[in-house]
């Protein structure tokens, strides 16, 4: 017989069978909420006070109080993990406005609603990693950041990652590449690119429209503690055809080579030996920093 298995809803743990969402609560009803991903990694938690930080600051944007601090966060993400015996995989955390019909907030009821839980998630199979993603590019555009900040990680701006998503699985592709409103290269439907030519990484800016991701930030360090040099300028579709080397990067992802965009290969079509560099100094990581679990 399996373990019992809980979520923390509101900083208590119940059973995951009995953990629901209220009928009313405003981000079912409105996508008004916003999110983390965090990843587990040989019982530590992975850069959870950067995951914790961008989820206040998320907040902050959208009006949300929280009626936790962030070390009662922190505190209660990791009781939820030692409690599901969580030694590798994923937690997720979702913050919603409260509860109430209708959109106007001053109409809701309590304070905001937080819900952590603890799965198993892999986006994709071992061997995507081992020989690269198919991608193509799809007609659904990035929100233009005069909309929503990119830097918000909210729970409605995702319906149209998801369209994306749908469009490359028509497709039979592993990943869509989404563009910008001008056509700029942003990002994947669920993960930031990055290109290398002649050695150099270039990665497009946050200010036209991604999310400024987590592993898109630590692989930035571990290639400049290489020597590698990180730019981030506008990116169009052709300077992906001719990069030598195309990588994604998201906490779910982690690091996975992109060897085929749009019916063409990058470089000879498999795996170029700086992303492999940088997904075993990724993995390293991974293995060795975290907040503990125990």
């Amino acid at each position: 017989m399996s373990e019992p298995q809980f979520a923390c809803i509101n900083g208590e743990l119940i059973p995951k069978e009995k953990a629901f969402v209220p009928l009313y609560d405003h981000g079912m009803l409105y996508g008004d909420g916003l999110f983390e991903g965090i990843r587990v990694y040989n019982n530590r938690v992975f850069k959870l006070d950067e995951h914790v930080a961008r989820l206040y600051f998320s907040a902050k944007a959208l009006n949300i109080e929280l009626a936790i601090d962030k070390t009662a966060m922190i505190a209660d993400i990791v009781k939820t993990a030692k409690a599901n015996g969580h030694v590798n995989g994923y937690i997720r955390v979702t913050v919603t406005r409260g509860e109430g019909l209708g959109l106007d907030p001053k109409h809701l009821k309590g304070k905001a609603n937080v819900y952590i839980s603890c799965e198993q998630l892999a986006l994709y199979p071992k061997e995507m990693y081992e020989n690269g993603l198919i991608v193509v590019t799809v007609s659904t555009r990035l929100p233009s950041p005069d909309v929503i900040d990119p830097r918000v990680k909210c729970t409605g701006k995702y319906i149209n990652n998801i369209m994306a998503k749908a469009e490359a699985n028509r497709y039979g592709a592993g990943e869509g590449l989404m563009l910008t409103r001008e056509g700029y290269v942003g990002e994947a439907t669920g993960d930031n690119i990055f290109l290398i030519k002649n050695g150099a990484i270039t990665t497009p800016p946050a200010s036209i429209g991604i999310l400024q991701g987590i592993t898109r930030d630590t692989v930035i360090d571990l290639a400049r503690g290489f020597g590698i040099a990180v730019s981030e300028p506008i990116i169009t579709q052709y300077d992906v055809y001719n990069a030598d080397e195309v990588f994604l990067t998201g906490t779910a992802a982690e690091v996975i080579p992109a060897v085929h965009f749009d019916g063409r290969d990058i470089g000879d079509g498999k795996p170029g030996p700086i992303t492999r560099k940088l997904i075993a100094a990724y993995r390293d990581l991974t293995q060795s920093t975290g907040t503990p679990v125990a």
